[in-house]
């Protein structure tokens, strides 16, 4: 599924639409309750729903409000007081008006469109797993001191990581926190530098530490150990390697188990919450919260799915934490007057809409402080479905492309890494370029250990190559039609944003 941002934005100022929710004040309260005759009259109960309902966070405001989820036919599945987000399940149709009428409730809705059963992720096409025999091939090509595979990893070279990583592969001190389907860390090449006690399962909305919690459900959930390889691949002579061998990587579940994947936003807050509790630097989010593609704020249950994510990101951001985030697949300008989003909502019927980019919202990609990441390929020009936009896009890193051909043994443009039972894949798409940005962020987080979040997004951007807009009319595809304009100069433009982010330069 696409994965899209909106919003122009200069370096890190807050959207003009999004001032109400940048900080932890956000949005105004209701200003009458419930009354007994109101929750007397309640309606029939009908499908279960997941909701958000966003409060205050003092503890009496708090305790307040859930008794009223409570006599409006709610069960409080989780409670983070310190953002005063509170996830709910109810089978009252009308539980949300009814919570927003609350004295105290700053805003709720309903997370999802279709019941609760017991893919929202930004690659571009299927997997195609490497064989034995192929992987013999790329073996064969490998040069001394090289990964067995890593004579087809083109975006390591491209990045300088080959050589970044002889100077200085990370620290052990930073994690790499990897929000999305689950993490194999059973495979030889993640084993290595994976953190256990960083991981967790947040399908349900609630932190689940069990062991193995956070391993993805099936292999068809691959997504997730792709984009760990990508980012921390240990250098043991076994297969790959990722852009920052050294640092660890731990695994927050969020998508569901089932053939949706879906990236619910219950799921994401708990993810925010628990990568910010648990000493996690950076975050990695290839995906955009389910069910809607972008989030509109005159709609009161997207209202507060934006509101409750961005309380977490927000809270996430305070404690330390680097959230990065792919621009999406759609080959948009996201700083267009008007997009059209056919596919929302993505969990039951999905219609056509024409939306304002800068008044609805992706998320978490287009929040405030999130570093958001444009795809380009083995040539360095922008990949054929990636999004853009002057003012959107922060960065730019190797997600792949397969009209973009490298002299590698594969000849394959997109990017391989690790898959679940010790496999090994290609995937493309802006999934992909936001591993090797935040990878490189765990660079800069290991040499500058007190940076900030906000400082090391200005050293991202300090750091990173542009090549400036193309001379020629942009033809992604080469089929003689042009895809995209770029609007911008060589210091900052809507394809690259600052420019591609550079390893080597991050360790040296």
């Amino acid at each position: 599924m696409a994965h899209l941002r909106s919003r122009r934005r200069l370096a890190l100022a807050v959207p003009v639409a999004l001032s109400l929710t940048a900080t932890l004040g956000f949005l105004p309260s209701a200003a009458s309750a419930a009354t007994p005759a109101d929750t007397a009259a309640r309606a029939a109960d009908g499908p279960g729903l997941a909701y958000v309902v966003n409060t205050g966070t003092d503890p009496r405001t708090i305790e307040s409000v859930q008794r009223a989820i409570a006599d409006n036919g709610g069960s409080v599945v989780a409670s983070y007081d310190r953002i005063g987000v509170i996830v709910v399940h109810s089978a009252n149709p009308g539980f949300g008006a009814r919570m927003r009428a609350v004295r105290g409730v700053q805003s709720a809705g309903a997370t999802r469109t279709a019941p609760l059963t017991a893919a929202g992720t930004t690659d571009a096409g299927a997997v195609q797993v490497l064989s034995k025999a192929e992987a013999a091939k790329v073996a064969r090509g490998a040069t001394a001191g090289q990964e067995p595979l890593e004579a087809d990893q083109w975006d390591l070279r491209a990045i300088g990581a080959d050589k970044a990583a002889t100077i200085d592969p990370g620290s052990r001190s930073v994690t790499v926190g990897v929000i999305d389907t689950g993490v194999d860390d059973t495979h030889p090449d993640i084993a290595p530098n994976f953190s256990a006690s960083q991981s967790a399962s947040c399908v349900s909305g609630k932190a689940d530490t069990t062991y193995g919690a956070w391993r993805p459900a099936d292999a068809d959930h691959y997504h997730g150990t792709h984009v760990a390889g990508e980012i921390a691949a240990a250098r043991n002579g076994i297969g790959v390697a990722g852009v920052a061998p050294g640092v660890k990587v731990a695994s927050i579940t969020v998508a569901q188990p089932d053939s949706t994947s879906l990236f619910y936003p219950e799921s994401v807050v708990c993810a925010f919450v628990f990568a910010a509790d648990h000493g996690i630097e950076i975050t990695n989010n290839s995906y955009y919260v389910d069910p809607w593609l972008y989030n509109c704020m005159d709609d009161p249950d997207q209202r507060a799915i934006v509101d409750a994510v961005n309380r977490a990101q927000l809270y996430a951001q305070h404690k330390g934490t680097l959230n990065v985030a792919s621009a999406g697949n759609s080959n948009d300008d996201l700083d267009a007057d008007a997009l059209t989003d056919d596919s929302s909502p993505d969990d039951s019927t999905s219609g056509t809409r024409t939306v304002d980019p800068h008044e609805c919202f992706d998320v978490p990609t287009q929040l405030p402080g999130v570093v958001t990441v444009s795809a380009v390929g083995v040539q360095g020009a922008k990949a054929y479905y990636s999004s853009y936009g002057r003012g959107v896009v922060d960065v730019a890193g190797p997600g792949g492309d397969r009209f973009q051909i490298p002299d590698t043994p594969s000849k394959n443009g997109r990017i391989l890494s690790t898959l679940p039972n010790d496999q090994y894949g290609f995937l493309q798409g802006t999934s992909m370029a936001s591993p090797h940005v935040a990878a490189v962020a765990a660079l800069l987080k290991s040499a500058h250990r007190h940076a900030t979040p906000a400082q090391l997004q200005a050293l991202l951007k300090a750091e990173a190559d542009n090549p400036g807009c193309p001379a020629e009319p942009y033809d992604g595809d080469g089929d003689g039609v042009v895809d995209a304009t770029c609007v911008g100069g060589k210091r900052v433009n809507g394809f690259y944003g600052f420019g591609v982010v550079n390893a080597l330069r991050a360790v040296k």
